[in-house]
């Protein structure tokens, strides 16, 4: 039964999540844009994609972020951590309890992203790090380069059984993709502050989601309608 309104949940957000992903590819044209700020970013993305595709792949690492990532948001949620388990190719979390967002929280959260930002801002905190921005642009689209290349790699290859866990395949593809517009909307804020308006965005998907099942549901009723008759 949860996983029947799981999937239903998943195909009223369907048109949300295309609207998501459409606005945020939309706006990551900023990065071209202010090209001064941004090739750092496009720097770093580049470089993890040539060592990724040519040599190094980094599975351990991938593993540790995303066994962590799982231990953070479960204790997040308040359940109990009994053991985390990390190996090259592999690797588990045992906890007392589980919930979707515990079971999905790596393929959205760039953990290694979100580690460069902390350390960026601890840094700041302290001194002035403008100078060092480059440099933490850089990690920012390496990390984040990491991030979807690991995730779609591990789901394109294998079959996930946090999929199934979380609620099913299509519920956990759709919610996957779009948290990640959702995360990668903020990734963006902090990087370009004064470029890129959140609540705008917000805004635009949902008029379009709106306006989708508006004309859709008009459309329903139409036919039902012309049967009657």
């Amino acid at each position: 039964m949860k996983n029947a309104i799981k999937f239903l949940v998943a195909v009223l957000l369907v048109p949300t999540t295309f609207f998501a992903v459409a606005e945020v590819c939309a706006q990551s044209g900023i990065i071209i844009k202010n090209f001064q700020n941004g090739v750092g970013f496009l720097a770093g993305a580049a470089l993890y994609c040539v060592i990724h595709f040519s040599c190094y792949q980094f599975e351990r690492m991938y593993v540790f972020g995303h066994e962590t990532t799982h231990a953070v948001a479960a204790m997040f949620f308040g359940f109990r951590i009994h053991s985390i388990s990390v190996k090259k190719d592999s690797g588990h979390v045992k906890m007392d309890r589980c919930n979707a967002a515990v079971v999905l929280a790596p393929y959205f959260v760039p953990f290694y992203a979100v580690i460069a930002g902390l350390i960026y801002l601890a840094v700041h905190l302290v001194i002035d790090a403008s100078a060092y921005r480059p440099v933490f642009m850089a990690a920012v689209g390496f990390f984040m380069a990491f991030h979807w290349v690991q995730t779609f790699k591990t789901l394109w290859e294998t079959q996930q059984p946090d999929l199934k866990m979380a609620g099913g395949v299509f519920f956990s593809w759709v919610i996957i993709l779009l948290c990640n517009a959702a995360v990668f909307s903020l990734v963006l804020k902090c990087l370009f502050p004064q470029e890129i308006f959140l609540l705008e965005m917000a805004r635009g998907v949902v008029n379009s989601t709106y306006n989708l099942w508006k004309i859709v549901i008009n459309y329903i009723i139409d036919q039902i309608i012309a049967a009657r008759r």
